[in-house]
């Protein structure tokens, strides 16, 4: 960048490529290509390195990921279920293509990844476990309908994690005991909270 605060061509030649780096998460060293536009393109952010240390994932189990993006939550909760199969859905076309080049790159052969506006393109699937790391600003009836529509792809005993701005947590609280009965908060920090509902009927 200039002085005067602009970027000349040769930056912005290297601006364009895309970015690429390596994560261990839960457990697994993962490669990940991102571009920018993409929600975090040079790493791993802090509210998907948190819900990762709550979110319990068996072998066997069917993830679904709410806005996968290039696959950082998703990806890693894959890699966990061996045995089971995860599925990876973004409204954003670049995101998509982003996320199922890394799940190719990191041999995730259990991975499906689909554009879908919400879970639009998802079909009647029971899920094991549900994951989003929401965006901030997204509207509260947006939010509404995706912790519904979580609830009606889950399976008895499936849980729901997902990481927010801790400034939400009261708002996710009500919203999660309205459609889920129930609401555990597994970490408080100052900047993100995670928290978990469970589908008991």
């Amino acid at each position: 960048m200039s002085a005067n605060g602009t970027f000349s061509r040769e930056s912005l030649a290297r601006m364009r490529q895309d970015q690429e780096f390596t994560a261990v998460l839960s457990g697994h060293s993962l490669r990940f290509c991102t571009t920018w536009g993409l929600f975090s393109p040079r790493g791993i952010d802090e509210g998907t390195q948190m819900l990762l240390q709550y979110a319990i994932v068996r072998p066997s189990d069917r993830v679904l990921d709410i806005g996968c993006g290039y696959g950082a939550l998703g990806l890693p909760l894959a890699a966990q279920a061996s045995q089971g199969s995860a599925t990876l859905i973004d409204k954003d076309f670049v995101a998509v293509e982003y996320c199922r080049k890394n799940a190719d790159a990191n041999g995730l052969a259990n991975v499906e990844v689909l554009l879908s506006n919400g879970l639009a393109q998802v079909e009647a699937d029971q899920f094991d476990v549900v994951v989003s790391n929401l965006p901030a600003k997204s509207g509260k009836e947006l939010y509404y309908i995706m912790f519904q529509d979580a609830w009606d792809h889950m399976a008895v005993g499936g849980h729901f994690y997902i990481v927010t701005i801790t400034g939400l947590r009261r708002f996710i609280k009500r919203a999660f005991v309205d459609i889920f009965g129930n609401y555990s908060k597994l970490k408080q920090g100052a900047t993100y909270t995670v928290a978990m509902a469970r589908k008991e009927a």
